[in-house]
């Protein structure tokens, strides 16, 4: 298992040479090329659409040119800043960047994004929404932290309940967690049984003959989503792993308890798969 491709997010109103680096960092490390992507799209204010059909025109014009001087701004400090380093491809688009980031998924092994302000971002002109991305995309996706500083292999936490998503995101993972130093698979029960002892006993097998150093973590809580965050609080982990849960429901996008705190949680490092 290997990611060959990484597609890389880059948003059009943030810092480019930190999400950069964090990205190229990794690619060097598991051999793997680099897509970057910058999407944005034009929206004219209510004022500008009141206005007459010309001076709309004439308005939208200039935001086209406006956001194309920009996109190839954005282009040459991803290539300023990854120059020499890996093998690069550059994709700009004029569209919302949820959906061209789900769109270009299909060209890569990894998404590799940031979210500054939690699950969802707010402007989808202009900003992607990771909460998006992660149930839609069919490929893990790594959210950086807001720092985005390159994704540290010491110490990762794998957060294990013996789901579709748990077990997708533990394959899709392998990659970075046979760079770590420590893993820790981690479950959180009211009631520990054999059972749940064997899910993470198996975990760490598969784990082990795909030469990840892993070991089995399992904590007692009546709440199982608190149980996780405080073992995540006390394991200062570089990075969480985690199956990502939800789905749609009138048109809003429904978590359950640990994937809403992952997503909101803008100062961890997160990989989740759904």
């Amino acid at each position: 298992m290997s990611y060959r491709t990484i597609l890389l997010n880059l948003d059009i109103d943030r810092p480019v040479k930190p999400i950069t680096n964090a990205a190229v960092d990794l690619a060097s490390q598991v051999g793997a090329r680099v897509i970057g992507l910058c999407a944005a799209q034009p929206l004219l204010s209510p004022f500008a659409m009141q206005a007459t059909s010309s001076a709309a025109t004439i308005a939208m014009q200039q935001m086209y040119r406006e956001l194309e001087d920009r996109l190839e701004q954005v282009h040459q400090e991803l290539r300023a800043t990854a120059a020499g380093r890996v093998e690069l491809e550059w994709r700009a688009e004029m569209s919302a960047p949820t959906e061209a980031i789900v769109e270009a998924a299909r060209a890569a092994d990894l998404i590799f994004m940031t979210a500054a302000e939690g699950a969802h971002s707010g402007d989808s002109y202009r900003t992607a929404d990771p909460a998006g991305v992660t149930l839609r995309a069919g490929r893990p996706v790594l959210v950086a932290g807001s720092a985005a500083e390159p994704i540290a292999s010491g110490k990762i936490v794998v957060c294990w309940k013996d789901t579709r998503e748990a077990r997708r995101a533990v394959a899709d993972a392998i990659p970075l967690l046979s760079l770590a130093k420590d893993v820790t698979v981690v479950s959180v029960s009211s009631e520990p049984d054999t059972l749940l002892r064997k899910s993470n006993a198996d975990v760490v097998s598969y784990l082990t003959y795909h030469n990840v150093r892993a070991r089995s973590h399992i904590s007692k809580s009546a709440d199982e989503t608190i149980g996780l965050l405080q073992f995540i609080d006390q394991s200062s982990a570089d990075l969480i792993v985690s199956g990502a849960y939800g789905h749609s429901r009138l048109r809003e996008l429904v978590f359950g308890g640990i994937t809403r705190f992952l997503l909101d949680e803008s100062r961890r490092n997160r990989f989740m798969s759904s």
